[in-house]
């Protein structure tokens, strides 16, 4: 019997679970086509700012680590 309690409570609680992601979802501001390629055009941007800051950091590094090794 506490198998069969238990099953429909799960059953329950995932209907609750699903019930509230429903009702959070209808919360999220989803942004438009305009507002959408303006975030992943800053989005790209700052990973390409990123890469390119740490390829910089990473050559001078190099550069340096290997004039402190062949002297």
């Amino acid at each position: 019997m506490s198998t069969r309690a238990n099953a429909s409570e799960k059953a329950r609680n995932t209907g609750k679970f699903f019930k509230g992601v429903k009702s959070e979802l209808k919360k999220v501001h989803w942004p438009n086509r305009q507002e959408l390629i303006k975030y992943t055009t800053v989005v790209i941007i700052g990973c390409a700012l990123a890469i390119a800051f740490l390829w910089i950091l990473d050559t001078t590094f190099g550069f340096g680590l290997n004039l402190i090794l062949s002297r």
